[in-house]
């Protein structure tokens, strides 16, 4: 009771009006804070939810050239690109944190971020170095569907490599195989630049090319270009220290898959005997048939070597890329400084067409082999018309091995047709 009294006499005295004041007072405050609160809440949360999508960003393209380089069990990764990478996000995050005031919390999250990103890549390194010879699992078609993702990334350049001859030596079958690399991305038509179209301009060239990432080897293939005569001065002047690729064959078996793909075409054409010689009887060979020039390799090589040296040529035999297409794509790779990942794991040997094609070497799925316009059966020629050819060209090959050094061992194959009889 004593209480209450107090109370009553207090709120007697205390006018009204000044308690409204202080109670609203009070309210008011309160009110304040709790927008204050909020407003901070607020604030952390848009913070965090931009802090997530930078690190996103910035990893983007590590993850892409990671899937670029990744098979079920191997993963190649250059730990310098790590480093760098994982500076740039630290950096990154950390101009964010100092412009927008990110809190501690904000901060510390993005650091995890960055570190578990290091983390998982320095792993993936350290296990790729493991491999002593890694190999590469990815056909053509899903090696394109990665890069054309990276389009924005790269930058078209200028061919660091040109398979430049022979025609139906086996230069589409070596392309193809190389494309398989992930460091290698090649036009797939033939630009005919250096030969039909020079007067474009290195722009227009350049344009046709595809965009390429930092490692990765820009090439075309124009096999009209060995037998050009203006085509060696015209590469040299765009790149002295370009490397050539050239896929010779047995010349007399070269010139019948020659005609064979010409008569495919014009079925009205004469006999490949008819065309050979001016004159059968005295056994004068018709060297200007283009089926047949194209053959004498050592007079279109030494127009080449007015240019380049030997070390910035490789040379490819068509007959080995047959019967061991993986021996010949390790010499390539080793040539152009690639590691050694296109290898017999990803040819099959079809017996239909008479040469191999490629695959996926994890997987069982049919082989993908060269269009319909590969693999043609040779037309039966006469016994003697070929004898006679294999002597005019024998002069040629010995010294086109003398120029090379190396021997092809073509005239083993002077008896009948030779082993490689398809088109």
């Amino acid at each position: 009771m004593a209480f209450w009294s107090s109370t009553s006499v207090f709120t007697s005295k205390v006018p009204r009006k000044i308690l409204f004041m202080f109670t609203l007072s009070l309210s008011v405050t309160y009110l304040f804070y709790s927008l204050m609160s909020c407003y901070n809440s607020f604030q952390f949360q848009e913070n965090y939810v931009y802090q997530g999508r930078l690190v996103t960003e910035e990893t983007t393209f590590v993850t892409l050239r990671e899937k670029l380089y990744s098979t079920s069990s191997q993963v190649y990764l250059d730990e310098e690109f790590i480093d760098r990478t994982s500076t740039e996000q630290t950096i990154a995050v950390s101009s964010v944190r100092n412009s927008l005031g990110i809190d501690e919390r904000t901060a510390g999250w993005a650091r995890a971020q960055v570190a578990t990103t290091s983390s998982m890549m320095s792993r993936a390194a350290a296990a790729a170095g493991e491999h002593a010879h890694p190999e590469f699992s990815t056909t053509d078609s899903d090696l394109r569907r990665v890069v054309n993702c990276t389009s924005d990334y790269g930058v078209k350049k200028l061919p660091q490599t040109i398979i430049i001859g022979v025609k139906k030596g086996g230069t589409r079958a070596l392309l193809e195989a190389l494309r398989v690399h992930p460091d290698v991305r090649a036009v797939g038509n033939e630009p005919h630049f250096f030969d039909r179209n020079y007067e474009r301009g290195l722009d227009w060239y350049r344009e046709l090319m595809p965009s390429t990432l930092e490692g990765q080897i820009t090439m075309e293939k124009t096999p009209s270009y060995f037998v050009t005569n203006s085509a060696p001065k015209r590469i040299h002047s765009m790149a002295r220290d370009i490397k050539l690729i050239i896929v010779v064959r047995n010349p007399v078996t070269r010139a019948i898959s020659d005609y064979t793909q010409t008569l495919s075409k014009r079925p009205e054409i004469p006999t490949f005997e008819v065309l050979a010689f001016k004159n059968r009887t005295l056994g004068l060979i018709d060297a200007s048939w283009s089926a047949l020039r194209i053959g004498i390799y050592a007079l279109h090589l030494e127009s080449w070597m007015q240019y380049f040296p030997l070390s910035q040529m490789h040379f490819v035999s068509g007959e080995r890329l047959i019967v061991d297409p993986a021996g010949e794509m390790a010499k390539v790779q080793d040539f152009l400084g690639l590691k050694r990942i296109v290898t017999d794991k990803h040819f099959y040997f079809n017996k239909t067409k008479g040469f191999p094609c490629l695959k996926k070497p994890e997987d069982s799925s049919t082989p993908r082999c060269l269009g319909k316009s590969k693999g043609r059966t040779h037309p039966k020629i006469d016994p003697d018309v070929i004898r006679r050819l294999h002597k005019f060209y024998k002069p040629f090959n010995m010294m086109f091995y003398q120029m090379t050094g190396q021997n092809f061992e073509w005239e083993l194959e002077e008896h009948g047709n030779s082993p490689g009889s398809r088109d």
